[in-house]
C-alpha cells in the first residue's frame, strides 16, 4: 500500500472503484479538472447516473482495508513505480475505449515499470491447442530466461487459460519475470482454475488490475484490459486466436499504440490460425516462430539508451552500434526506401523497419513526404 494517501491519491483509487475503465470522457475530466474535484462532484452531484449512485454508496475506508488485507497497493502516474508507456493510452482509442488509467492495483514483489521496459506480451485463445501451449511456453521460456549479469525479458499476459497460462508458466519455469494484467479485483483472481498460477505470481513476481478488491470481471473490463498488455509491453506476439477473440483486440490496442506485433503461424486448416494468419497477410504483424524472430524485433526498442541531456558526450556516443550500423547506411543527402535500408545493412526488413522506428524516436532518422528514409541531426545541447 501507499504510504501516502493524499487526497489526489484517494480520489483515483475511489474512481476506479465507481467508474469503468478505459473511459475517454472521464480521463479527459480528470486531466483537465483533477481527480478529486471529479469525485467530489460525482459523490455530491444531483444526478442519478450509476457513477453517482456508485459514489455514494462507496465506503473509502473499507476499499483501502480491503486492500491492504490483501497485500495489494496503488500506484500512480507521479510515483516512480508507474511506466510511462501506458501514456500513449491518452492519444489512442478502439472501438471508443481509451484513456491511460487512474491507476493500478499492484499484488506481488514485481516492479511494475523496470519490469515492463524490457517486456514481451504474448497472448491466444482460452482454448488453445497443444501445438498452441508448446509454442507459447517455449517462447516463454526463451525470452525470460536470465541473461547473464542481468534480468531476461519480462513476459506479460492475462493470466486465462490457455496461451496466457502457458506464457505465465514458461516465465516460472525458466526463472524470469512474468506480470499478469486481469480484468478484476486482485483479492480473487480470475479464473479460479489458474489459482496455482495466481498464487506463485503474488508471492515472487506480480499481479495488476486497473480495478480494486472486490471488483467481478466483465467483458467491458476485459477490453478495457487488453489495452494495458499491448501498451505495457514493447511487442506483443500472437500464438492462437480465432477470428473474434480477445488476442485479435490486444492486437489491434498494439497496433494502435505503434508497439511491434507479430504472430506465430499455425496450421492453415485450424480456426485457431485465422488471426495470426490475417494478422501476417494485412502486413500488420511480422511472422516469428522463436524468440531469436522475436527479439530481432523487439530487442533494440527496448535497449536503446536515452540520449544524454547535459554534459560532455555528444548525442552519437551512447547510440547502440546496431542502430548506428543502420544509420549509416542512410545517404548524406536525399533518402531511400526501407527495402535498401535493409539491402545495404544487410538485415531483414523486420529489423530495418524497427531499427529505423528507434532512431525516428531518437530524432537520428525520419521519413520524407513520400515514406522514404533520411538522417536528421541530433541537437546539440
Amino acid at each position: 500500500m501507499s504510504s501516502v494517501w493524499d487526497d489526489e491519491r484517494l480520489a483515483r483509487a475511489a474512481l476506479t472503484s465507481v467508474c469503468e475503465a478505459a473511459s475517454p470522457p472521464l480521463c479527459q475530466q480528470v486531466a483537465m479538472r483533477g481527480a478529486q474535484e471529479v469525485w467530489e462532484a460525482l459523490r455530491h452531484g444531483g444526478g442519478d447516473g450509476r457513477w453517482t449512485r456508485r459514489a455514494r454508496s462507496l465506503r473509502v475506508e473499507e476499499l483501502l482495508e480491503g486492500a491492504q488485507r490483501h497485500d495489494v497497493r496503488f500506484i500512480m502516474p507521479t510515483d516512480g513505480e508507474w511506466p510511462v508507456q501506458l501514456d500513449v493510452l491518452d492519444q489512442t482509442t478502439v472501438a471508443a475505449l481509451g484513456g491511460a488509467p487512474l491507476g493500478l492495483w499492484l499484488r506481488g514483489p514485481g516492479r511494475l515499470g523496470p519490469w515492463a521496459e524490457q517486456s514481451v506480451a504474448l497472448v491466444g485463445s482460452r482454448a488453445s491447442s497443444q501445438y498452441g501451449d508448446h509454442v507459447a511456453t517455449e517462447l516463454a521460456m526463451d525470452l525470460g530466461e536470465p541473461a547473464p549479469g542481468g534480468a531476461g525479458w519480462t513476459i506479460i499476459s492475462g493470466g486465462a487459460y490457455g496461451i496466457d497460462g502457458a506464457a505465465h508458466r514458461g516465465a516460472i519455469a525458466a526463472s524470469g519475470r512474468t506480470i499478469a494484467v486481469l480484468a478484476g479485483g486482485l483479492d480473487e483472481p480470475y479464473p479460479r482454475g489458474n489459482q496455482v498460477v495466481f498464487d506463485r505470481l503474488a508471492s515472487e513476481h506480480l499481479l495488476v488490475s486497473e480495478v480494486p478488491c472486490g471488483i467481478r470481471p466483465t467483458r467491458l473490463a476485459f477490453l478495457a484490459r487488453n489495452r494495458l498488455i499491448a501498451a505495457l509491453a514493447v511487442g506483443t506476439v500472437v500464438v492462437e486466436a480465432a477470428a473474434r477473440s480477445g488476442a485479435a483486440n490486444t492486437a489491434n490496442w498494439a497496433a494502435e499504440c505503434g508497439r511491434v506485433l507479430m504472430a506465430v503461424p499455425g496450421p492453415a486448416t485450424s480456426s485457431l490460425s485465422v488471426t495470426p494468419h490475417r494478422l501476417v497477410r494485412d502486413g500488420r504483424a511480422t511472422l516469428v516462430t522463436n524468440s531469436q524472430d522475436v527479439l530481432a524485433l523487439v530487442a533494440p526498442l527496448a535497449l536503446a539508451p536515452q540520449l544524454p541531456v547535459g554534459g560532455e558526450s555528444r548525442p552519437l556516443d551512447r547510440v547502440p552500434p546496431e542502430l548506428m550500423a543502420i544509420r549509416e547506411v542512410l545517404p548524406a543527402r536525399g533518402s531511400m526506401p526501407v527495402s535498401q535500408v535493409a539491402r545495404r545493412a544487410g538485415v531483414g526488413m523486420a529489423v530495418a523497419l524497427a531499427s529505423l522506428a528507434q532512431l525516428e524516436q531518437m530524432r537520428l532518422a525520419g521519413q520524407d513526404e513520400m515514406g522514404q528514409w533520411r538522417v536528421t541531426m541530433p541537437a546539440r545541447t
